[in-house]
This record gives structure tokens, C-alpha cells and sequence, in this order.
């Protein structure tokens, strides 16, 4: 199990190796989140993603976030989660992405009960090979490269380029697949460029600027923006601190308790 830092009370968010991840699910991560001692909030943030999450019987799409959720943590409440990334939700869910963006949509109001059950048996059991078996594999790969040359900080109107899509064919099948057009696309994964660089301890000036920021300032407008707190606050860290990790994802997104 791959532990990217602790959560409230000291219990972790866990995600499975991608070893050990079942190939059909090349384009998904594969998560966890045990109870925690104490009930709290997580601030769950975008980060481009679809996710399909089973919390204690029921199962639920989050979808592509624009800004920050709060998502219930407790004794009694766990999460097991399949999280879509590079634009390879729709496929599987059988539903545009821009139809759920924002939203927490409970699986049952879009398949049939024999499908849902499936999946909250997978899920609940963590039956990996299980869950890859229901998964329908992305036909389009443009969503794919996209989502690559997005991620790694490459301007609209030359990913459009290099893909070989107009503007507006390009902003046509971010919606479908994303749930937003290019440009906020970017400027997510940017968000989530700078919360993993954050997350190392690297001076916050230095963030702004590797993760292709005007400045601090421009860092520091955007993420609040987006997660509705500061930088500092969002990754557990006190201003000049160097590395603390104390933000753990959640469904479709990073979090912090709240």
C-alpha cells in the first residue's frame, strides 16, 4: 500500500501500487480511507477526476470538482474509491462528465440495481480484479493525451495543436471528458502541480514559480479560489515551514480536515 501522509487521528489515506493495479484500470488509482477516532471533515478539491466511492453500503459518483466539497469522516464511516483520471470516467460511467460536474450523484440514479450491486460488492470487499472487470476501457485516446499535455503545464492552444483539434473541438471533448473546458482543465492540474509540490516542503515562492504561477501572489489567489483556504493550511503546514504532509486525498481530490 502506497500512504501519502495521515489523515485526522493519525489514520491514513491509502492508495494500491500501481503493481499491484489490474491493467484494465491503467487509468484509474484505487483507494482507501479506514474510520477515523474522531468524527470531522475532510475539504475534498478538484483535480480533474471522476470518482466512483462506496462509504458504508452506498455507492455514489463524485464528480469533477471547480471547487472545494467537505466530506464527513468518523468512527463509522469508510471509503473505498475508484478514481478516473485522464479523462477515462465517461467511459466507464457511460455519462459526460460535464452532467455531473460539482455534483454527488448516488450510482443507483444512473444504472440498473443488478449493475450497482456489482460494484458495491467489488468495492466493499476490495476485489480488485473484480472491479476491473466492470470497468469499461476508454475508446477515445485523445482525452488521454489531452490530459497529459495539460498536466504537464502545456498551453491550450498548443496541446490543441499537437493533438490536432481547433479550439473549439478541443473544448467539445474536455467537456465530455473532463467536465470542463481546456482552460480550467489546466489551471486544475496546475492547482494540483503546485498541492504536490507544497506537500515536499519547497519554499512556497519557489512552488509558485515550478508550477508555472506569475508569483506568490498568483499561488496564493488561485488555491484559495479553489480550495477555499490557504496553501499552508490546505497541506498542514505553518507559513516557512519545510516539509509537513499532513493533507490527505479523498474522493475526487485532495483534502484536509476542515
Amino acid at each position: 500500500m502506497t500512504v501519502r501522509g495521515s489523515g485526522q487521528n493519525g489514520v491514513m489515506y491509502r492508495e494500491l501500487p500501481r503493481d499491484r493495479t489490474p491493467a484494465a484500470l491503467a487509468d484509474a488509482v484505487i483507494w482507501w480511507r479506514p474510520p477515523t477516532a474522531e468524527a470531522g471533515q475532510q475539504r475534498v478539491v478538484p483535480d480533474g477526476c471522476l470518482d466512483i466511492v462506496w462509504a458504508d453500503g452506498i455507492v455514489f459518483v463524485a464528480g469533477p470538482d471547480t471547487r472545494a466539497h467537505l466530506a464527513p469522516v468518523g468512527p463509522t464511516v469508510t471509503y473505498v474509491g475508484i478514481r478516473f483520471t485522464a479523462g477515462s470516467g465517461p467511459a466507464a460511467l457511460g455519462v459526460p462528465a460535464d452532467d455531473l460536474r460539482d455534483t454527488r450523484v448516488p450510482l443507483d440514479g444512473l444504472w440498473s440495481p443488478a449493475r450497482v450491486r456489482a460494484w458495491a460488492r467489488a468495492l466493499e470487499t476490495r476485489e480488485w480484479t473484480a472491479v476491473a472487470g466492470l470497468v469499461t476501457p476508454p475508446g477515445d485516446r485523445v482525452s488521454g493525451a489531452v490530459w497529459r499535455s495539460l498536466r504537464s503545464g502545456g498551453r491550450v492552444d498548443a496541446t490543441a495543436a499537437e493533438i490536432g483539434l481547433s479550439a473549439r473541438q478541443l473544448h467539445r471533448r474536455c467537456l465530455h471528458a473532463f467536465g470542463y473546458g481546456p482552460k480550467t482543465l489546466g489551471r486544475i492540474l496546475r492547482f494540483d502541480r503546485a498541492v504536490a509540490l507544497a506537500r515536499t516542503g519547497a519554499a512556497l515562492a519557489d512552488v509558485a514559480i515550478r508550477s508555472g504561477y506569475a508569483d506568490q501572489a498568483h499561488l496564493s489567489r488561485e488555491v484559495r479560489d479553489l480550495a477555499g483556504v490557504p496553501l499552508t493550511e490546505l497541506v498542514g503546514r505553518k507559513e516557512g515551514q519545510s516539509a509537513a504532509n499532513r493533507s490527505t486525498p479523498m474522493p475526487s481530490g485532495s483534502c484536509t480536515t476542515a
